[in-house]
């Protein structure tokens, strides 16, 4: 006689973060990809641009929290959604004020979510393929201080906020990758 088993809590969360970090290496890539180009100068495209990355966050967290009712609180989720929101409204306004003053807004975001995704991704181990969102998480805190800090600069550009979705984007496949093993299990 035959048994279906059905799979694991951790293997079901397992296999929606998978999908989810490979939508997230997707999206962090073409929007890089399209608004590198144009990172010299704040233009209305460009402010869009850079309010919807944020927003898309909020989308990316929203679906994550989902997904981790089954394993646990996703209330650190919920945190990132109210922080990733506040930026793209943060943004929106910074961009009538200059590159400065997105540069710092995006700066504090990427800290501030650095940490969350850190925090977030250290009960997850046992999960499988977070060693790479802990390297993320921990990298984005220190890149935001360095964001933070280029609004100071001589002719700051929005090259170091923008090129901030590169290694995010990597860090995304690479745990995709590694949770494939872990969405696979019963």
């Amino acid at each position: 006689m035959s048994t279906l088993t059905a799979p694991s809590r951790s293997a079901g969360t397992a296999a929606a973060l998978r999908r989810l970090y490979f939508v997230r290496f997707a999206f962090a890539i073409v929007w890089a990809l399209v608004t590198l180009p144009m990172a010299s100068k704040l233009s209305p495209v460009v402010v869009v641009l850079l309010v919807l990355y944020p927003l898309f966050d909020v989308g990316a967290a929203l679906v994550d929290a989902k997904a981790s009712r089954r394993t646990g609180s996703p209330a650190l989720l919920y945190v990132n959604m109210a922080v990733s929101l506040a930026t793209a409204l943060g943004v929106g306004v910074a961009g009538a004020s200059g590159i400065p003053a997105v540069l710092r807004v995006w700066g504090a975001w990427a800290v501030v979510a650095g940490l969350v995704q850190l925090i977030v991704a250290v009960p997850r181990r046992k999960m499988g393929g977070q060693w790479p969102m802990i390297l993320s998480g921990g990298i984005s805190t220190l890149a935001g201080a360095s964001i933070f800090t280029s609004a100071g600069a001589d002719d700051p550009t929005l090259s170091s906020a923008i090129g901030y979705a590169v290694p995010g984007a990597v860090f995304f496949l690479v745990s995709a990758l590694r949770l494939g093993r872990a969405a696979r299990q019963d």
